[in-house]
């Protein structure tokens, strides 16, 4: 039951929106487990004096970060072992490279998690386990 923010270049967002979201739904389906309905993505689009970043902080190789720069904040409702963790990373960068053709260094990613109770898909109600569908 994850749910990711994607920041995203406005300049970008038309062209690429679409892919970027199937690529992370095809990766966390994947890597993750996450069933295929388990849908939840909110892109926020920045425009170019809208984000601070350092170009070069752990970026992996010389050239660096541009400013297609986009980051994926993933919320989950149970934790992943790290094979998972790199699995999704991996397929993740991969499939937004094949698609979109963004450079690897431009795609980060943060995972973070929760517990069941943290969450309410409606209603007012707190999330129960037996709640997901079979």
């Amino acid at each position: 039951m994850p749910i990711t923010r994607i920041a995203i270049p406005e300049r970008r967002f038309n062209a690429w929106q679409s892919k970027i979201s199937e690529a992370l739904q095809q990766s966390l389906e994947s890597c993750f487990s996450v069933p295929a309905n388990d849908c939840f993505q909110l892109f926020d689009r920045y425009g170019e004096t809208d984000r601070v970043f350092d170009k070069h902080y752990l970026s992996g190789d010389e050239s660096g970060r541009s400013e297609d720069l986009l980051v994926f904040q993933i919320t989950a409702g149970r934790p992943r072992n790290i094979e998972q963790k790199q699995a999704l990373y991996a397929a993740l960068v991969e499939r937004l490279h094949k698609s979109i053709g963004i450079n690897p260094q431009d795609v980060m990613i943060v995972v973070t998690y929760t517990e069941p109770e943290d969450w309410s898909f409606g209603g007012g109600k707190v999330f129960q386990v037996a709640d997901i569908p079979k």
